[in-house]
């Protein structure tokens, strides 16, 4: 049997790995001309800014979409105060790298978001931040018992410590690493199958995360694992997790599927699928109803 320590058993063969790690050569696959072992601007670009106090910088990947989907679901309840602008911010040109994105967010990644509101204007961070900052805003989709909140702040901590075996993990390794590897694909899924098992055993006894209220965490966790449940995340993913056989996750993201706002969400900043159903930004209501009546026509 071969030694495991050999290098040659190794991918590439014979690789070792340094003492100390230096940046050589691009890495990352499909993302490797936005990947850098550095923080900071690499270029001056002041952001737009736009009529509405709420001022969003995003992408419509999972974490942009969250936020969409929150300010939508507000104006949807009769929050006039969430009325937004939706800028985007194309990361496969490296706009997070501008010095106007980087003095909002200095990590270089989207969301962000400025609340114009207030004097001085308020800065957030991570979509997770800034899904309790507008819910705490508004007073809504964030409960004020106790016991609802601390299960709503749970499930949103549990999907920003997840989601990244899901798509950094996973996603990588199943779809944008130059090539497959059986080891890593093998250790993601093994992973996110895992977290499908843990969301449906939990939507077995309640209608939404946080129970009976359909909260942030919803929203959190719907973008990243519903994809999976619907089959448009990671091409052929469904099919490999076997994810039809989580039946009541099934149940909770087709639920979720079918809201309005989630809908509507969905399409703000989008950068994928057809050129005719993306909202690349938004700054009235009507620029979605446009989008939403050639989808429906």
């Amino acid at each position: 049997m071969a030694d495991a320590q050999d290098p040659a058993n190794n991918l590439p063969a014979g690789y070792v790995p340094p003492r100390i790690w230096t940046w050589e050569q691009p890495s990352g696959g499909q993302f490797a001309n936005i990947n850098r072992p550095v923080s900071g601007a690499t270029h001056e670009k002041a952001l737009p800014v736009g009529r509405h106090p709420i001022q969003l910088y995003s992408l419509g990947t999972p974490n942009g979409q969250k936020v969409t989907i929150l300010l939508e679901e507000l104006l949807a309840a009769g929050h006039a105060g969430a009325e937004y602008d939706a800028w985007k911010i194309n990361i496969g040109e490296g706009d997070q790298f501008g010095s106007g994105f980087v003095e909002i967010n200095p990590n270089s990644k989207i969301p962000a978001m400025v609340d114009h509101s207030a004097d001085p204007a308020i800065r957030v961070f991570e979509s997770g931040a800034i899904l309790v900052y507008l819910a705490e805003k508004f007073g809504a989709f964030l409960p004020t018992d106790p016991a609802k909140r601390a299960a709503t702040m749970s499930w949103l901590m549990w999907q920003m410590g997840s989601a990244p075996f899901l798509g950094g993990g996973f996603g990588h390794f199943f779809v944008y690493a130059p090539y497959k590897i059986e080891y890593a694909i093998n250790r993601y899924a093994m992973e996110v199958k895992r977290q499908l098992h843990v969301l449906d055993t939990h939507l077995a006894r309640n209608r939404y995360m946080a129970g009976d209220d359909y909260t942030i965490a919803d929203m959190a966790i719907w973008p990243w694992y519903g994809g999976v449940a619907r089959g448009d995340a990671y091409a052929g993913a469904a099919e490999f997790l076997n994810a039809a056989e989580y039946t009541h996750f099934n149940r909770w993201a087709a639920e979720v599927a079918a809201r309005e706002p989630v809908q509507r969400g969905r399409l703000v900043n989008r950068g994928t699928g057809p050129e005719d159903q993306r909202v690349p930004e938004r700054h009235a209501a009507a620029d979605i109803d446009a989008v939403r009546a050639r989808m429906q026509g």
